[in-house]
């Protein structure tokens, strides 16, 4: 039997049951009923469709390594020194912490990319990210520190960062300042009008 023969025997046998259609439609009639969808997928459709589903945007370009015993430290332009200052000092309460401690990168840059934005949407001001430090420049936790140093300064919601206190994590560990949102803003805004009418 030659390789043509064969191929044709395969197909045949593959299109044994298959009936044409009959003449005069152009309707396919489903022998099965149509599955409804899950839960899960409804939700994903309707997450997709409500443009929820945001790509994560965080570069996991290469990054320079910061050296394993120094701290770090971010402010935005327009961020007053002060803040900084406090946040530095622990002066701002931690409302909420994520734990990235010997996660893998691509799951950093997931985790982190979720934390951040669902702790500006529900109004958290500083936050904890705790990632570790290692002994070497190379090491894992170090190379993640790194890259969690960039990816902050990624973020349009994070206003200033630093390396954490002692009892907090040290070097190993970074506090987070986020901007108020467009809702607490607003808050503010009808606030400050209610207590200066003129």
């Amino acid at each position: 039997m030659t390789f043509d023969e064969r191929e044709y025997q395969i197909f045949s046998e593959a299109m044994a049951d298959v009936r044409p259609l009959s003449k005069g439609t152009d309707k396919v009639l489903a022998s099965q009923p149509r599955k409804e969808p899950t839960q899960a997928q409804l939700a994903r459709r309707a997450s997709a469709q409500g443009g929820e589903e945001e790509s994560n945007f965080l570069s996991d370009e290469f990054v320079e390594l910061l050296s394993s015993d120094d701290p770090i430290e971010f402010r935005r332009d327009g961020i007053q020194t002060g803040v900084v200052d406090k946040l530095r000092q622990g002066g701002y309460p931690v409302e909420s912490q994520l734990n990235l401690l010997r996660r893998p990168l691509s799951e950093c840059r997931r985790e982190l990319f979720k934390f951040i934005r669902d702790a500006h949407q529900h109004e958290l001001r500083s936050v904890l990210i705790v990632h570790g430090r290692g002994k070497r420049d190379d090491s894992h936790a170090n190379i993640a520190r790194s890259y969690i140093a960039k990816w902050l300064g990624q973020f349009e919601e994070v206003q200033a960062y630093a390396s954490a206190l002692p009892r907090h994590g040290g070097v190993g560990a970074t506090y987070v300042m986020l901007r108020k949102s467009l809702r607490a803003r607003q808050r503010n805004r009808e606030l400050h009008q209610k207590r200066n009418p003129h």
